[in-house]
């Protein structure tokens, strides 16, 4: 092969490797595009978080005054609660629980606190998960609950402490998070004078009857059915270690057994 054979050979070669490769500016480009895209979903993530956050914090408050309007607002349609071994579902069964039962047990059918009632229902621990389409997200979080009737007020004085956790669903609706599935699980009461070292066994009873049968009764019931202090069970996580990745793996063996009834 001659000299100019052997030019024309790499000509060719280098003409073909600079068609094939992209400009190294267009490369850089579609690198940059992919990382601002990458940081604008994270922050979309973060900014959910936010949000999310913001409607539990709200709920909180809400349920502080008795606002159980403004509390079944914070609902989607086809929202549910899950309370004292029921489950109440969509807004009508919202309704029926927050403002049939609450704003008339408590409240006398007025939308706001009256005088001498304490409710407090501070939102604690919250640990929140995003789905990637960021169309869902799930909660873990707690209430610590200071309660009761102050001496002078009409109705049956009394003071109490309750604690629960939430393991809870959030749906983004137009833009909009809303609460999906608020499942609260009250896990121990005590008088304020006695503490909850003396509270009865099953001092607050579970729902047994459902709705019509009883005009203020859940949709459904929760199985297993839940039970108080001093019951133990520990509520599944949502997410897994955050550390191993493994699933949190629970053991509940013990939780319960000063039951005599088993």
């Amino acid at each position: 092969m001659s000299q100019q054979e052997r030019d024309f050979q790499r000509a060719s070669a280098r003409r073909s490797r600079s068609t094939n490769m992209p400009d190294p500016s267009v490369r850089e480009i579609a690198a940059l595009t992919a990382r601002i895209e990458k940081l604008e979903h994270e922050l979309a993530i973060q900014q959910d978080i936010h949000q999310i956050r913001r409607v539990q914090y709200t709920y909180g408050y809400f349920i502080d005054k008795s606002q159980y309007n403004e509390v079944v607002d914070l609902f989607a349609d086809d929202g549910e609660v899950w309370f004292l071994g029921g489950i109440y579902k969509g807004k009508a069964g919202v309704r029926r629980l927050y403002i049939e039962r609450f704003q008339q047990q408590f409240t006398q059918g007025h939308n706001g606190p009256r005088y001498g009632w304490l409710l407090d229902h501070p939102q604690l621990q919250m640990v929140i998960d995003v789905a990637p389409d960021r169309l869902t997200a799930k909660l873990r979080g707690r209430s610590t609950m200071q309660a009761g009737l102050h001496h002078t007020a009409e109705g049956q004085q009394r003071a109490w402490w309750e604690g629960g956790i939430y393991e809870n669903e959030y749906v983004r609706e137009h833009g909009l998070w809303k609460i999906k599935a608020l499942r609260y699980y009250p896990f121990w009461h005590g008088s304020f004078a006695e503490g909850w070292q003396k509270t009865p066994i099953d001092f607050i009873p579970m729902a047994r009857t459902l709705y019509p049968q009883d005009p203020l009764g859940p949709d459904a019931l929760i199985q297993p059915q839940p039970r108080l202090w001093p019951a133990t069970d520990t509520v599944p996580f949502h997410y897994a270690h955050p550390v191993t990745g493994k699933p949190i793996v629970l053991d509940n063996s013990r939780a319960r057994e000063g039951f005599k009834d088993g």
